[in-house]
């Protein structure tokens, strides 16, 4: 008992100083993006979804090393379940009914449902190879440059608006020098982010084993909820400001982060083994988190109603996946 409380503990510390030094990164990133004058909007779909996805970007790394690379399938799949049904429904249920002003969907949908299928057919034999690892990379490089050249296409009052929109709710302020307190801030939270991610895994990895819990259900429970607070921190701080598309936007493009670039790093430090468990639930429940996402915005507003059966969903997911329901 001394000894699950121990690594409880460890777990809980290590995770709660990798989400706050993913913030120090995020906040650190942001302002140095403004002071080398990168459009704000690109600040905001980019740097924002990296940042909220950090934690489970450099866990994963950190589970390949260890040789639980089941456990980067289980956060993935896990954290883009959380975003979707358990993050999106609380924002709907707050927000009450949300309203969609811009087209940051009409073609951020299609690749949010192309990267989760891409990593379906990829899953599909039970492994994750180096060479598919590199073709997820391409896709988010051009989800990237889709996203980044997307700016030129906004009309010019438009995205004047957006870019007011971001920083206010980003409440961030362009640096009148160069940002060196952000510069030390960008390399203080890399390495609190290495050390705690170390520690999160590890722990993880011993209280899986004490309680005789797979890894990879470890990874799409715990470590995926817990590595979800930074897309539900923004997304909830942006829907009370009014800032509808930045909730919403934060969610999708988290999702794709996570669905090509995590898979796509930690793939690149070894083979990636897909636990049946894992095949034949949660990346089912993935598939089917992405389409209800695609369905609910698509029309461009979100009801509380819509939200309350996203939770219904999680709660259904997390009962099934612990034999609780």
């Amino acid at each position: 008992m001394l000894e699950i409380a121990l690594w409880i503990a460890v777990f809980a510390i290590s995770l709660t100083v990798l989400l706050k030094a993913s913030d120090l990164f995020t906040d650190a990133a942001e302002e140095i993006g403004l002071f080398l004058k990168l459009p704000a909007f690109s600040i905001g779909v980019t740097i924002v979804a990296f940042g909220t996805s950090l934690p489970e970007l450099v866990s994963s790394m950190f589970a390949v090393l260890g040789g639980s690379s089941e456990i980067v399938i289980g956060t993935v799949t896990g954290s883009n379940i959380a975003n979707i049904f358990l993050i999106l429904g609380i924002v709907a249920i707050v927000g009450k009914k949300m309203k969609l002003n811009f087209e940051i969907l009409s073609v951020d949908l299609p690749i949010l449902a192309a990267s989760a299928f891409l990593m379906a057919v990829m899953a599909y034999d039970g492994k994750f190879t180096t060479a598919e690892a590199i073709l997820s990379l391409i896709g988010l490089f051009i989800y990237l440059f889709r996203t980044i050249s997307a700016d030129e296409k906004i009309p010019k009052k438009d995205q004047r608006n957006i870019e007011t929109d971001i920083k206010r709710a980003l409440e961030l302020n362009k640096p009148s020098g160069f940002p060196v307190k952000s510069f030390l801030m960008l390399l203080l939270g890399v390495g609190f982010i290495i050390m705690s991610a170390k520690y999160t895994i590890t722990s993880a990895i011993e209280l899986s084993k004490l309680f005789n819990v797979g890894k990879e259900i470890v990874g799409a429970s715990i470590i995926a909820f817990g590595t979800s607070l930074p897309e539900l921190a923004v997304s909830f701080a942006a829907v009370r400001r009014g800032k509808i598309e930045i909730a919403v936007g934060n969610v999708l493009g988290s999702n794709i982060f996570n669905t090509l670039g995590v898979i796509g790093v930690a793939g690149l430090f070894g083979t990636l083994v897909v636990p049946t468990s894992i095949l034949m639930f949660s990346l089912p429940v993935m598939l089917i988190a992405t389409m209800l996402y695609f369905f609910v915005t698509q029309d461009k507003e979100i009801t509380s109603w819509e939200g309350g059966f996203l939770l219904l969903f999680y709660i259904l997911y997390i009962g099934k996946l612990f034999n609780f329901i």
